[in-house]
């Protein structure tokens, strides 16, 4: 019965764990401070922000925000073109005034994207259902979207 018990506090235990690793959202954080640092960032490091706009309550946010932190193709792409951060919106602070700085992007569902050039204009609002396959996402999908909202590719010079 001992032994029960303590293999039941441990999976209890690494489950709490995981769940803590999840977090991804801070849902204290004044989301317009957020994104104005992010748009300095981006300015000094030449490159556009990526906001993706969720919450911890959301299965498929947790699971864009691991695939692109893990993804091989992925990680390095947002890395090089993106200052990424994760826009909460909850009950407990839907952070009303960055909400509606990004273009209202919750009417396309959880997670969106919304990526801002380094003058923090909002360019382009991206749904996440196109980017999705089976219970995950699709990279091939993903790095079409990364590839084609980059700053390298917006002021790509018309030839």
């Amino acid at each position: 019965m001992k032994k029960i018990l303590l293999i039941l506090s441990m999976v209890a235990c690494m489950a709490g764990a995981n769940a803590q690793a999840l977090k991804v959202y801070d849902e204290g954080i004044d989301a317009m401070e957020q994104i104005r640092q992010a748009i300095e960032e981006a300015r000094a490091s030449d490159r556009y922000v990526m906001c993706q706009v969720g919450g911890n309550w959301c299965p498929w946010c947790l699971r864009f925000a691991e695939f692109a932190a893990k993804d091989s193709v992925i990680a390095p792409l947002m890395e090089e073109n993106y200052v990424y951060i994760h826009v909460n919106y909850s009950k407990g602070n839907k952070n009303l005034e960055a909400m509606k700085f990004l273009g209202n992007p919750g009417r396309f569902g959880y997670p969106v994207f919304v990526v801002l050039n380094e003058e923090g204009i909002p360019i382009h609002i991206q749904e996440s259902e196109s980017l999705e396959e089976g219970k995950g996402y699709s990279r091939k999908k993903v790095e079409k979207f990364l590839r084609l909202w980059n700053k390298k590719a917006v002021e790509a010079e018309v030839k």
